[in-house]
């Protein structure tokens, strides 16, 4: 059973994902065992009360944002291992690449369908089952931006010389900046 926490300031995008990934049919349901977080500050005072196999997080929170989640996953010892989602409608060119750079193993732009919801989530809990160690990624691509979401993204279409850095982390690589 995959334990997830869903850290968003949303009550109503809170409740989206949990049913999505509840729905009998869809979802992950009896697989998943879901705790809430309503910002990234309430994420930092429940990460020690359990182990978690995935953080699902939006960007944009009050007190602590998102980014500073993942930063905090990653640097530390007891959490790097866990896979980290990132759901936002911050989804331009610099905040994927910040967002992979920073150690996410995935990108899903809001709006999302649930099956691209679901699809994401069970990517990111794969990926980190094949390959536990901090910072590694699937051979196959797995890890990057999900381009099922409901809305076409210009950020697609734009041709760009990073674009395939943005799309895939590339630990190690020595890639990105302080963009």
């Amino acid at each position: 059973m995959a334990r997830i926490l869903i850290v968003e300031d949303s009550p109503a995008m809170r409740a989206y994902i949990r049913s999505t990934l509840e729905d009998r049919v869809l979802g992950l349901a009896g697989d998943v065992d879901i705790v809430e977080a309503v910002n990234g500050f309430d994420a930092l005072r429940l990460l020690p009360r359990g182990a978690f196999d995935l953080v699902i997080t939006d960007i944009n929170m009050p007190d602590i944002n998102g980014l500073e989640v993942i930063r905090f996953v990653r640097q530390s010892d007891r959490y790097r291992h866990v896979a980290i989602l990132i759901i936002s409608t911050q989804a331009t060119e610099r905040d994927i690449q910040r967002g992979l750079r920073l150690g996410a193993d995935r990108f899903l732009p809001k709006p999302f369908t649930p099956e691209a919801l679901r699809d994401a989530v069970v990517a990111s809990l794969d990926a980190r089952t094949e390959a536990p160690q901090a910072g590694a990624s699937p051979s196959d691509g797995a890890a990057g931006v999900d381009e099922r979401a409901a809305a076409p993204s210009p950020r697609a279409e734009a041709p760009h010389a990073e674009e395939p850095a943005a799309r895939t982390k590339q630990p190690g690589s020595g890639e990105g900046g302080g963009g």
